[in-house]
């Protein structure tokens, strides 16, 4: 994974991001940190009823547990995450399979609608289930954390209006499900847990609003611009106006020291390994492109150029 539990001068303290070294030597064609993908056959072990997709655990033929996802979700957050774990923030090592089969399947009420009842499956996103990162009870807030007014913060809240995922939602949704979470035993680590609304239109009004390449082209002119000393983003979710209006020139300028570097190879890789089709291959890493041109424009004096 992307943090190591065993560092002394980390432990007991919170954790947002961390130098994620030679971005551009990253292979977007595998998955955040260094596990290998999943190793069928798989055996069913429950299924997880919370949040809106459908999903099941699973364990696969060396033991590792796995927490399967189906429907419209599935492509967008094993995209989202490879781009965000190298970035330098947490995100855990989730493979795209396009079909497979699930033995042992039993009483399965919403995940029927990506498993037969034979146990065969399509469109899945499998999340590796690392004890060593298990997800902790406690959520947080975008305006109430310890990273408030940092760099690491800004920045990842530009990487989540970049990807247009407007499901930002935090410790103050609970009753709804928060989208933001701490991992890990001897180090606290700060993230977000669900990339699964991004990669179409913002605004939660929009159906459906996930990995919809038309959506995301036509917000991509309204994306970021500079307004003297301010920037502005079109992005809505969740808590809009706290989430994005503080977001200064220079927390744009810190992150694209390291979202410059990402090169248009290593997007159309995680693009073809999270399921685009050779039309979303080219259609999201043209826009993405885009969206990050506008960044690198926001971060100089004068008026941008036009998206």
């Amino acid at each position: 994974m992307l943090f190591a539990t065993s560092s002394l001068c980390l432990a007991q303290q919170p954790v947002l991001w961390r130098d994620p070294g030679a971005i551009e030597r990253i292979d977007f064609a595998h998955a955040a940190g260094h596990e290998g993908p999943p190793r069928p056959p798989f055996r069913f072990v429950e299924e997880r009823l919370s949040g809106n997709s459908p999903k099941v655990i699973v364990i696969d033929s060396l033991g590792v547990r796995w927490r399967v996802k189906g429907g419209r979700e599935a492509r967008p957050e094993s995209f989202a995450t490879r781009l965000v774990s190298a970035l330098g923030y947490y995100a855990a090592a989730t493979w795209f399979l396009p079909r497979g089969t699930i033995n042992d399947v039993r009483g399965l009420t919403r995940a029927k609608r990506f498993i037969s009842a034979d146990g065969r499956f399509t469109d899945a996103s499998f999340e590796r289930q690392d004890p060593d990162f298990e997800s902790l009870s406690d959520s947080w807030a975008w305006t109430d954390n310890p990273f408030t007014g940092t760099n690491q913060l800004g920045g990842l809240k530009v990487v989540v209006m970049l990807l247009a995922d407007w499901d930002n939602k935090d410790e103050r949704d609970r009753q709804l499900g928060s989208n933001t979470g701490t991992f890990g035993r001897a180090t606290r680590i700060y993230g977000v847990s669900d990339w699964g609304q991004s990669l179409g239109g913002w605004g939660p009004k929009l159906t459906p609003n996930a990995w919809n390449c038309d959506r995301y082209t036509v917000q991509t002119k309204a994306f970021a611009k500079r307004e003297s000393q301010r920037i502005t983003f079109g992005f809505t979710g969740h808590h809009t106006d706290d989430f994005k209006n503080d977001i200064t020139v220079e927390n744009v300028r810190w992150l694209m020291r390291y979202l410059g570097r990402v090169s248009d190879a290593q997007l159309r890789a995680g693009l073809r390994a999270s399921g685009a089709t050779p039309r979303e291959v080219t259609c999201f890493a043209g826009q993405l492109r885009r969206r990050i041109r506008q960044l690198q424009s926001v971060t100089r004096s004068g008026s941008p150029p036009p998206a």
